[in-house]
């Protein structure tokens, strides 16, 4: 009974700190629909195989980070995702320790002076991405959709552009539609449109052609910042 009230508490206190952001008032209705239940099993099973295969990779590059650069090999940051509700996504540090002490949350920018020389290749080939399969698997994330911001910048562009918080009706992704067609280099107003695009648009063929579009990505290195 001791650990329900516990949870109960830090559920209320979590809820309290998402009404403290307006946009969760403006996201609308979430998409739901049997095409949902489809893109959880894909996630599913192509997430376990790519957890699974880029396991080295990702061990291989934590170990770079941790001996070119002081701080940690992997760090996690609170995102937002389906509905407004928060998590931390997991991500193998591209930027050197304590980048944002000075400025604040900020938009990246491209050749972004916080970001260490291997962060750029990182960056530049999405390997600091791969540790996000496990948010797939843990149903925080998908293998496509919006990409989640942080709540104060979410917070940020909702003010500027209305639309910003639909982009909240399906779960975020570790790659989408605006990172094929924009990548790092996208505006907040852009990124928007082309999310809530997908939104109105998903069908699993499309989740295929974003994730094979992704893979050119990986080896272009377009939109990189």
């Amino acid at each position: 009974m001791r650990q329900v009230e516990i949870n109960k508490s830090v559920n209320t206190q979590a809820d309290s700190r998402l009404v403290e952001y307006t946009f969760v008032n403006k996201i609308g209705n979430p998409i739901t629909g049997w095409k949902l239940v489809i893109k959880r099993v894909f996630d599913l099973l192509v997430g376990l195989l790519g957890s699974i295969i880029s396991l080295p990779i990702i061990m291989v590059f934590a170990f770079i980070v941790k001996t070119t650069s002081k701080g940690p090999a992997f760090y996690k940051q609170e995102r937002v995702g389906f509905m407004g509700s928060t998590f931390n996504v997991i991500k193998i540090r591209s930027m050197y320790q304590d980048a944002e002490a000075r400025t604040g949350a900020v938009w990246a920018q491209k050749n972004d002076p916080r970001i260490t020389p291997i962060g750029r290749f990182m960056r530049k080939t999405r390997v600091d991405e791969l540790p996000q399969f496990w948010n797939v698997l843990k149903g925080d994330m998908s293998l496509v959709g919006p990409r989640p911001e942080r709540p104060i910048l979410t917070e940020k562009f909702s003010k500027s552009f209305s639309e910003f918080p639909k982009r909240l009706r399906i779960i975020p992704g570790i790659t989408g539609y605006a990172q094929i067609n924009g990548g790092y280099d996208i505006t907040p107003d852009a990124k928007c449109k082309l999310d809530n695009y997908y939104i109105e648009h998903y069908s699993l063929w499309f989740d295929i052609k974003m994730l094979l579009g992704t893979v050119k990505i990986v080896f272009t290195g377009d939109g990189a910042r």
